[in-house]
């Protein structure tokens, strides 16, 4: 069985899909990209004029997870496993799914099979664990030929992990509650075509997002000023002002997640004609932002690569946010982009 139009093959890119050798009974499959980390976090006030936290993240759309459900009717709504079987999280969305779509089916709930297949690293703030749980939500749904809005894939996925980033929504930028599955504004088009230079820091190591500190709420108003100007980035696709936000947005937040690495990754941008630094917030996958249209892209693209690599941060691939497509790759991070396949037999 080949995977719908938007799902990914098995290194995660998009145009496959899970393909398991037998899907017997009522069946589904899902996708859900990935991200590279934040343009824009911190604490903001949402429409009644209290603090929370609130992100803005970087599509990577040629990385996610793909995951085919398999429903058992009849069969106790308990009775729900999952391979890889430590997809703890995916396998709660997928249960708080079956009883939601099981009510506008008009159907009982029952239990089932979810397969789940990703291409995102873990823990390094890509959102590897929100891309399974959106996946599998999907999933679901099309099990049960249901459609569901973004805000209630969002709920679930809060719902399964506590917190979730905003890759139920697509095309369009938004600053989001991850917190509360909430929209504190929607910008209303994509950010600003960008080329990402993509680099690792702090060894890779994994980040414990929930375990992070809330930016206090005294620095709302600074928040409040780059939200702003993120909202101008965006309506006037202007690239060298996402820059600054971004850039600046990973100087405030160095006092939640310090990156030693953070003064080197400006100093390179600087010096290759970068128009700004942006990191993960909650992990320790960092870029470089490009203009995508100097004709003399390739040899700042080359020389950045050479100067992080000298300084001892490992490059994992160059994309391009605006048109969607991997436009350059390498593996020599220790962090490789690898597929974070499913074991075991397919057959129920």
């Amino acid at each position: 069985m080949t995977g719908p139009a938007g799902s990914v093959d098995r290194t995660g890119r998009p145009g496959g899909g899970p393909r398991p050798t037998r899907l017997p009974g009522p069946a589904g499959v899902g996708h859900a990209t990935g991200h590279h980390g934040e343009i824009l976090q911190g604490v903001f006030l949402d429409a009644d004029g209290r603090p929370c936290r609130g992100l803005v993240t970087l599509p990577l759309p040629d990385a996610g997870s793909a995951a085919a459900f398999v429903r058992r009717p009849g069969s106790p709504a308990t009775g729900l496993d999952v391979v890889p079987a430590d997809r703890h999280k995916a396998r709660r969305a997928a249960a708080i799914a079956v009883r939601a779509c099981a009510g506008l089916a008009g159907e009982r709930p029952c239990g089932g099979r979810l397969w789940l297949r990703g291409s995102t690293p873990v823990g390094i703030g890509m959102g590897s664990s929100t891309s399974d749980v959106i996946a599998a939500i999907r999933a679901v749904a099309a099990s049960f030929a249901v459609r569901l809005p973004p805000e209630t894939v969002a709920r679930i996925a809060v719902r399964a992990e506590r917190a979730c980033d905003p890759l139920m929504r697509d095309d369009t930028a938004a600053l989001f509650d991850s917190r509360r599955a909430l929209v504190l504004e929607e910008f209303g088009r994509p950010l600003p075509a960008a080329v990402v230079l993509s680099c690792v820091t702090g060894g890779g190591r994994p980040v414990d997002t929930l375990a992070l500190p809330t930016p206090p709420r005294r620095e709302a108003p600074a928040f409040e000023e780059l939200r702003a100007a993120l909202r101008r980035a965006v309506r006037d696709a202007d690239l060298a002002l996402l820059g600054q936000v971004s850039t600046e947005s990973a100087r405030r937040n160095q006092r939640l997640l310090p990156k030693p690495e953070l003064a080197t990754l400006e100093r390179v941008a600087d010096r290759t004609g970068a128009v700004g630094v942006q990191v993960a917030h909650s992990g320790n996958v960092a870029g470089l932002l490009f203009a995508p249209d100097p004709p003399d892209l390739s040899d700042r693209l080359r020389r950045a690569v050479a100067q992080l690599t000298a300084y001892g941060l490992p490059v994992g691939r160059i994309f391009d946010i605006s048109a969607g497509r991997q436009t350059w790759c390498t593996t020599t991070s220790p962090t490789r982009w690898a597929d974070r396949t499913w074991s075991g037999s397919t057959t129920d």
